[in-house]
């Protein structure tokens, strides 16, 4: 987006005496993307930018287009016109790469090449290092504030305790920053990212169970309720790319990367004694009692299943995943809402979608059946 603006591609234009700020024509786009090596030819250039627009980053300034055309249409960057989502994670991950360019920016930055047994490590600052910086920068107002940022930016995989083994405190602890934000990252590096379209393909929820590296005999689980048609779930994980390498991080979940292990079977059977309906959930007077559930994920999910459509319902539950913890059970429980939204005329995969996009303390509303 900035070297667009430089190179003069992102302007205000007129068209039907209409003038539209801060835009670009994406005939011009694709013809720079392939100008400046950032794409092999236009058949990539194109699916780029529908990349982008998947992601709400850019968009058609009337939105009268959701694809990407390779044409004399005019489109912007929702940060140019402020309609860019800026959820918790997005919030965080901003934050931190404003702290790293200000502190790489300065003479003699916090950050700097240290030794933790005989290993050097870069980009290091101790913990209450750090806390003395943001005060001081007035980046902070209190230690305790600072000690909140710290551990948001830990839990968001930007910050790390040079050998993974502490959260964030104000102590004399080493850590570094896991993110180089000055990478040069190149456009096409999107294409080789996960899709959360791949939710689709499985006939299963994909945000269920276990650890990234279970005890011998601990790789599966069964549903809290007790039914013999019930099947072992093979461990479905949200992680990160560094996580699968074998460097699995106790404390966060990289949000981008979506990793989907082979497709396996979930109670195929339902739960459910027998259909319901939307309008016999509502009724006035139904045996349903609605509840709220705040589940703060792990490192690898969420640890629940859910099933069926319009309306879903709960199939599974880790026994002692964070679900569990927060009170969720395999007993005719109807998922109402997600983070705020509406779900009851949705089917799984949506909700699915829904949930392994969002934060990583997940807000449920459910309908359970009053015994």
């Amino acid at each position: 987006r900035l070297r667009l603006h430089d190179g003069k591609l992102i302007k205000d234009r007129r068209y039907h005496l209409r003038t539209y700020p801060n835009c670009f024509v994406a005939k011009e786009l694709t013809d720079w993307l392939i100008d400046h090596k950032e794409a092999p030819d236009r058949e990539t250039g194109i699916r780029l930018m529908q990349k982008l627009m998947d992601h709400y980053i850019i968009h058609h300034v009337c939105d009268e287009h959701s694809d990407y055309k390779d044409a004399k249409l005019l489109y912007r960057f929702r940060k140019d016109d402020g309609t860019f989502p800026l959820s918790k994670d997005v919030k965080v991950f901003m934050r931190g790469q404003s702290l790293y360019e200000k502190l790489v920016s300065v003479e003699e930055s916090i950050l700097k090449v240290r030794e933790e047994n005989s290993v050097k490590y870069q980009r290091t600052f101790l913990g209450s290092e750090m806390i003395d910086w943001l005060i001081q920068e007035g980046e902070v107002e209190n230690r305790q504030e600072a000690v909140e940022l710290g551990r948001a930016l830990l839990e968001h995989g930007i910050i790390q305790h040079v050998s993974n083994r502490h959260h964030f405190f104000d102590s004399d602890i080493l850590y570094h920053f896991w993110i180089n934000f000055r990478r040069r990252r190149r456009l096409t590096e999107l294409l080789n990212e996960n899709s959360s379209r791949a939710l689709s393909e499985s006939p299963d929820s994909p945000f269920c169970l276990r650890k990234l590296n279970p005890e011998p005999g601990n790789t599966s689980f069964l549903s809290v309720q007790t039914n013999k048609e019930i099947k072992v779930v093979s461990a479905v994980r949200r992680s990160s790319i560094t996580s699968l390498s074998g460097n699995s991080n106790a404390y966060f979940s990289a949000p981008p990367t979506l990793v989907f292990p082979p497709v396996a079977e979930c109670n195929p059977k339902s739960v459910l004694k027998r259909p319901v309906t939307n309008e016999e959930l509502l009724s006035p007077g139904a045996p349903y009692v609605k509840k709220t559930l705040t589940i703060v994920g792990d490192a690898v999910g969420w640890g629940f299943v859910v099933r069926g459509g319009r309306p879903c319902h709960i199939q599974a539950v880790d026994p002692g995943g964070p679900a569990a913890a927060a009170g969720m059970k395999v007993v005719c429980q109807f998922v109402f809402s997600v983070n705020g939204v509406y779900v009851l005329h949705l089917d799984y995969q949506t909700i699915s979608s829904l949930i392994m996009t969002g934060p990583r303390t997940l807000v449920m509303e459910v309908m359970e059946a009053i015994e």
